[in-house]
Formats: C-alpha cells, sequence, structure tokens
C-alpha cells in the first residue's frame, strides 16, 4: 500500500524535481535551479510527445521523487518496442522508504501496458548504491554506454 500519487508531472513541479536533480555531487554540477527556464522549456516538449512521461511521486501534496519513462519503437529484436527510464530521484527524506522500488514498479508496469518488451536504464558509474539497487530490482548490467558531449 502506497501513501503517495504518482502522476504526471506539471510546471509547479518543476523546482521540487530540479532539486532533487541537483541534491547530489553530480548534479549539483550539472543542474541550475536559479535559471528555471530551460527546465520549464523541456517540460513542455516533454508533455507534447506523447511517448515521453515525466513523472513524480506526490506526498501529502510534496513532490518526493521523479523519473522519466520514454517510450521508442524500434527494428532490432524484431521490432520491438522498448522503454527507458532515466532521472530517477527521491527526495533526500524519503531514501530508504521504499519509494525509489515502486517508482520503478511502475515505470516497468507502464511499460508492459505499452508494449515495451525490454526497460533499459544507464547510470553513472560512480553511483554504486544505485547499480545494486537497480540489480535487487533484476535488471543485468548487460552492456557499457557511451556518451558523447556536443
Amino acid at each position: 500500500m502506497t501513501d503517495f500519487e504518482i502522476r504526471p508531472a506539471v510546471a509547479g513541479d518543476v523546482p521540487a524535481i530540479v532539486g532533487m536533480l541537483a541534491d547530489d555531487p553530480l548534479g549539483a554540477q550539472r543542474e541550475s535551479p536559479d535559471d528555471l527556464a530551460p527546465y520549464l522549456a523541456a517540460l513542455e516538449r516533454l508533455s507534447s510527445d506523447p511517448h515521453q512521461h515525466l513523472m513524480v511521486a506526490v506526498r501529502e501534496g510534496r513532490v518526493v521523487g521523479t523519473l522519466q519513462l520514454s517510450v521508442i519503437p524500434g527494428l532490432s529484436r524484431r521490432g520491438s518496442t522498448r522503454s527507458i527510464i532515466e532521472g530517477v530521484r527521491v527526495h533526500s527524506d524519503e531514501r530508504g522508504s521504499g519509494l525509489g522500488t515502486q517508482l520503478i514498479e511502475w515505470a516497468i508496469d507502464a511499460s508492459r501496458r505499452q508494449g515495451c518488451q525490454l526497460v533499459q536504464l544507464t547510470s553513472d558509474r560512480t553511483r554504486t548504491d544505485a547499480h545494486r539497487f537497480y540489480e535487487r530490482l533484476g535488471f543485468e548490467a548487460s552492456h557499457l554506454g557511451f556518451k558523447l558531449r556536443l
């Protein structure tokens, strides 16, 4: 049983989401909570795309978690559709409460409902606690990821 709601993010949630994204050593280097304009523009783009789901977990009117679920049709794996989970964050006051597990389980269930055959995610290699968390939920560290900054 949960005492929080998982729902699509709205503009009023952006400050709390950005605050969670910035609340760790990696996020503190790449996020800018003092300038919400690019985040609001991104929310507008996400909200207009039916394959993008920026979700928040809300407890007693307060945003306490977030994630983005992207659904991607493809040709590989016999034309399968996959989903990608990104930007998973749980408010520091809520860590260890099981909220992260419930957010990921929501994303997996939503992926199934949308016909996905595979759910994937990436995690920065320095986030060893997150790696253990995802493995405990059944994810396998099966690939090596690469990024190119533009």
